[in-house]
């Protein structure tokens, strides 16, 4: 009988490692199966703490939720592919079993009567703050007005994002997770006859959150994951609550054009239905007046308000894709190009639009404009790839030879390798050693590193080895041309798998005596059966105190 779940695609959701821990999971019988039926898989996965599975799908096409902390910040969790797992093993009596059971359950309920089931309700309620708050929630929305409601709510959210001191990166996680927790709450009122107080608790939320973040390590991204949750909230609410639209299209565009993270960014189309005709024609004017007082900017020509450029493009691009006017979205992006990446920006657009004649134009215009900065190759190989595509692969070689010789780089050898062939190796070579030659400090390690790599990759063993003689190298590249000509230059690869192991045995750790060992064992693929012995004992002689070491010697 096929598995309910395809494994390769749990596999594909939870990625390797994730996949692995829900597998442990699995196997130690950490998964309890509420209901499983031919539409939803219902579980309790005993972990850090007991956490709560729904999955729906067959086949390929699965999908889920967990109430673990790693499914809210990172999606597709071990508790859902261990919940996977366990339902693929599950018998086929098991979905029969699972509906016997509830069905039971309901029977049961339906005796109790109706003031039984409030105590039972009450009872469960006591024992879970996040059930006791819906409930609270639930009937202060019923019996009570919306100035209680918001009162509750709003004290509710105040003290769940106060931070009473420095939240550090081991705290943040339940930090944030209090928040969310009030933001559940708050979100079922964004539809309903609250849609107001919801916008104003959203609000209040956004701006909580951007002052509270200052004191948050939030390495794992948690603020910016609420501000959106808050923003997404605001923005259902304002559907239902219907505010003036004029003065929300201020507000919105404010709080975008303020914002330097990028939260707002979009709020025009994000917010199109609430504000409908009249708002939308009020953010672009804003947007429209703040633009004009811009000036055209060029080469490096940017000033402090630089960010401004890309907001309001932004904005406005929105509007002219709406309208349909593709030389107005091509205008918006001539006005500023101030870097490599506006003539790009501006050329991939072209392209986007079938007018690559004028891609082609931008991007080697912006090739002459900037020839003398260090080079932007996503534009170089925008250009060759143009190029190429209209049969002028010269001129695309040649364009990279420009480059090459100014600021040579692995991927632009690369990309003349491909074009060019093999002729284009020692043309690539002389130019390293020309640079080498000049003795530029700033350029010197990494114009070594790319001369053996190439050298390495056209299989030139024994050039590769008299620049590392002549010019050294770091202990990666070395090790690669040690590993490619550890039986044409025996001599060179003991010295080194020698020095490695030193260099690691002294600097302790298991990571790195593991390492040593892997070494210590290459050595003995080198050098015979009585050099290695007496190398080895000198090892477990010197490093006899290396208790964890000396054991992985052999």
């Amino acid at each position: 009988m096929a598995a309910r779940f395809d494994v390769g695609k749990l596999r594909e959701l939870a990625g390797d490692k994730v996949f692995a821990r829900g597998e442990t999971y699995y196997r130690d019988g950490s998964v309890s199966i509420i209901r499983i039926d031919n539409s939803r898989v219902l579980s309790q996965v005993a972990g850090t703490e007991d956490y709560r599975c729904e999955l729906a799908g067959r086949g390929k096409r699965i999908e889920g939720a967990c109430s673990c902390p790693a499914f809210e910040g990172f999606g597709f969790c071990k508790h859902l592919v261990a919940t996977a797992l366990t339902a693929n093993s599950a018998s086929p009596e098991a979905e029969a079993e699972g509906s016997a059971t509830l069905d039971r359950i309901k029977r049961h309920l339906r005796e109790k009567g109706v003031e039984r089931l409030v105590e039972l309700v009450i009872e469960l309620a006591e024992q879970d703050a996040e059930l006791f708050r819906k409930l609270d929630l639930a009937a202060t929305a019923q019996f009570g007005d919306a100035i209680q409601l918001g009162e509750q709510l709003r004290k509710a959210l105040d003290s769940a994002v106060r931070t009473r001191g420095h939240v550090d990166y081991a705290d943040a996680r339940e930090w944030a997770a209090g928040i969310r927790s009030v933001l559940k709450t708050i979100e079922p009122l964004a539809s309903g006859s609250h849609g107001a107080l919801a916008m104003q608790l959203a609000e209040r939320a956004i701006e909580s959150l951007r002052r509270a973040q200052e004191s948050v390590d939030d390495s794992d991204g948690h603020c910016g994951a609420l501000v959106e949750y808050a923003r997404d909230i605001h923005a259902k609410a304002a559907i239902s609550a219907r505010p003036e639209p004029v003065s929300l299209a201020r507000k919105l565009y404010k709080r975008e054009m303020e914002d330097d993270l990028g939260f707002f960014a979009g709020s025009a189309e994000y917010y199109s239905e609430a504000l409908g005709e009249t708002g939308l024609a009020e953010y672009r004017r804003l947007a429209t007046e703040a633009w004009e007082k811009l000036p055209p900017v060029g080469s490096r020509a940017r000033t402090d308000v630089s960010y401004q450029y890309d907001q309001l493009k932004g904005i406005l691009d929105f509007f002219a894709q709406r309208d349909g006017d593709n030389d107005a979205r091509i205008a918006l992006r001539t006005k500023d190009l101030a870097s490599p990446w506006s003539y790009l920006q501006l050329a991939e657009l072209c392209r986007e639009l079938d007018r690559e004649d004028d891609a082609l134009k931008w991007a080697e215009e912006g090739l002459w404009i900037f020839e003398d900065d260090e080079p932007d190759n996503r534009l170089v190989f925008f250009a060759t790839e143009l190029l190429c595509k209209k049969e002028r692969k010269d001129d695309a070689v040649a364009q990279l030879w420009r480059v090459f010789e100014r600021s040579p780089d692995g991927a632009l050898y690369d990309r003349l390798r491909k074009l060019a062939g093999l002729d284009v190796c020692a043309h690539a070579i002389r130019i390293l050693e020309q640079h080498l030659s000049a003795k530029d400090p700033r350029r010197a390690w990494h114009d070594t590193e790319l001369l053996i790599e190439i050298l390495l990759k056209e299989k030139m063993l024994d050039e590769a080895w008299k620049a590392v003689y002549a010019h050294g190298c770091s202990t990666g590249t070395k090790e690669k041309l040690v590993r490619a000509t550890e039986k044409t230059h025996t001599n060179e690869a003991l010295a080194f798998y020698k020095a490695r192991v030193e260099v690691l045995a002294r600097t302790g750790g298991d990571p790195s005596y593991k390492q040593a060992a892997g070494y210590v064992k290459r050595l003995s693929t080198l050098q015979n059966a009585s050099e290695h012995a007496a190398y080895v004992a000198d090892l477990r002689l010197r490093f006899a105190r290396r208790r964890t070491f000396v054991p992985l010697l052999g």
